[in-house]
């Protein structure tokens, strides 16, 4: 039986969520299935990957092909590196300690990654909320001097034409 390592859909249009589950090969997308592995959700930034990583590990040695899009997200969580280096400690290139070391420095670097890219997202939305409220802070006091130049024109044209008249009628007064 040729089975395979494969998303499952789930979600509401518009919002994927996927199952990695290992299935037969002919069964269908949504259908039945031997084993879930993990979960992907593709609507976070950067997407969450739950996975079991030693059944998945277990799947891929005994044989179970990884769709395209599952063999990247296999390889993103580490599952073909180690089966990778397992096969060279079979072969006798490493020794256990010599995969297992390269493996965690891997995995260390790999998590760095990803905390850097988390921190870049949190530091850019920061940085666009508050370039939000600088611009929300900006046109607030804009409206308020349209406001008062709107209101203080009046009211000085008002009296401006009142002074003038005061000002003709003590001339007035002053020439008789």
């Amino acid at each position: 039986m040729a089975t395979k390592i494969r998303l499952q859909r789930h979600g509401k249009k518009g919002k994927p969520f996927y199952y990695i589950v290992v299935a037969d090969a002919r069964a269908p997308r949504d259908g039945r299935f031997i084993e879930r592995l993990g979960s992907y959700n593709p609507n976070t930034n950067p997407a969450t990957i739950d996975i079991n990583f030693e059944k998945t590990l277990e799947w891929v040695n005994t044989g179970a092909q990884p769709t395209d899009t599952c063999r990247a997200i296999l390889s993103y969580k580490g599952v073909l590196y180690k089966k990778h280096l397992e096969g060279g400690v079979k072969k006798g290139a490493l020794t256990e300690e010599q995969a297992a070391a390269k493996f965690a420095e891997w995995t260390e670097q790999k998590d760095g990654k990803i905390s850097g890219k988390k921190s870049s997202l949190l530091s850019a939305k920061d940085e666009a909320r508050k370039a939000a409220l600088a611009a929300e802070a900006k046109k607030k006091e804009e409206k308020a001097a349209a406001i008062a130049a709107k209101n203080a024109p009046v009211a000085e044209e008002v009296e401006a034409p009142a002074e003038e008249a005061a000002a003709e009628t003590d001339a007035a007064e002053s020439a008789e």
